[in-house]
């Protein structure tokens, strides 16, 4: 028998324990209160917005993906802006009781991806966006509606008509 650690499910709260009867190897798998859910994705969106990123778009993707429940795209406008996005979203999760599961980027900063397991938050720089096109990925899930009432959002590529 191996000594190495064993990997765990990532929206695991506690583990299980042996003594109740289930497997102690696999935890127990706890789903946050889906209306709060959508209540932290908004504020993800709002606040990338509020940070100045472009083309904000929050997905539900709880039909078409067994990964996460809601999906931020944005647009960030330099390397400085998109950091300071993920470290709001990373600040905002924490006091919101979604802590970040992970979070990386890549090499040089086109790409920052917040996990907070039930929410993922996705900022690009714009060329980066593009090539990836996880809108077109994610085309079956709908968009939900995030802006503050009474803010006017540009929306170029004509997807929320």
């Amino acid at each position: 028998m191996s000594n190495a650690p064993q990997k765990s499910d990532s929206r695991s709260a506690t583990p299980s324990s042996a003594s109740d009867g289930s497997n102690a190897r696999f935890p127990t798998v706890s789903l946050s209160d889906p209306k709060k859910t959508l209540e932290f994705a908004i504020e993800a969106a709002r606040m990338a917005d509020d940070d100045k990123c472009e083309e904000v778009m929050l997905l539900d993707v709880r039909l078409v993906s067994q990964l996460c429940d809601y999906i931020v795209l944005c647009s960030g406008t330099s390397d400085r802006q998109m950091h300071t996005v993920a470290e709001d979203i990373d600040k905002m999760a924490a006091k919101s009781g979604y802590p970040v599961f992970r979070r990386n980027s890549d090499d040089r900063t086109t790409w920052i991806v917040v996990d907070c397991v039930d929410v993922v938050v996705h900022i690009f720089e714009p060329n980066a966006r593009a090539h990836y096109d996880l809108e077109m990925l994610w085309a079956d899930a709908p968009r939900v509606e995030w802006a503050r009432p009474g803010k006017v959002n540009r929306d170029r590529a004509g997807l929320n008509s």
